[in-house]
């Protein structure tokens, strides 16, 4: 005797539809979110490239190599713009030519900077320079005086045992500080 419980029945159906749901959203996601991006990219080269006539054409090749990808969408855009179309046109010595005057020149302005960093070092040099030649003439003015202290030190001392020599010879005690 099977019977069918009317509650396992509605549980499965309920846990089909939701699988069904789920699957049927992954898969729109996976194939929306690329032709989403190409779409974008797209809106977003025609308002950036600014040539009316433009007529780059909507390719879904997103397996594409890059180049052939940009080669053919972007082959016949920028024709009615003459400044986009002059530069279109330079061809490999001109960019060469182009990159090396951009590199000296960017060469010249960091030379220019160099020049000037080194003129204020030179001229912080210098004063630290003339800062240390004052010090070291205060030094030697100091070292100076206290050699004539130490001279004149030495003297008063020899002149100090003198005096207490002569005092100790006419009969100075030391200890009661008084003749005898």
């Amino acid at each position: 005797m099977a019977h069918s419980f009317p509650r396992r029945d509605k549980c499965r159906e309920f846990k089909k539809r939701v699988v069904l749901v789920v699957g049927l959203f992954l898969i729109g996601f996976c194939v929306w979110t690329p032709v989403y991006w190409h779409l974008k990219r797209d809106l977003t080269h025609k308002v950036l490239c600014s040539c009316a006539p433009c007529d780059c054409t909507l390719q879904l090749d997103l397996p594409a190599p890059l180049s052939t990808l940009i080669s053919d969408t972007f082959k016949d855009c920028g024709k009615h713009d003459p400044e986009l179309k002059e530069e279109m046109e330079k061809d490999n010595e001109d960019l060469v030519a182009e990159e090396l005057h951009l590199h000296e020149t960017v060469a010249s302005e960091t030379l220019e900077h160099t020049r000037a960093l080194i003129k204020v070092a030179m001229t912080t040099s210098s004063q630290f320079q003339r800062e240390a030649e004052r010090c070291n003439a205060r030094m030697e003015t100091c070292e100076e005086a206290r050699e004539r202290a130490e001279r004149l030190l030495a003297e008063e001392r020899k002149l100090s045992d003198l005096w207490e020599k002569r005092a100790q010879d006419l009969g100075w005690i030391q200890d009661g500080n008084f003749y005898t």
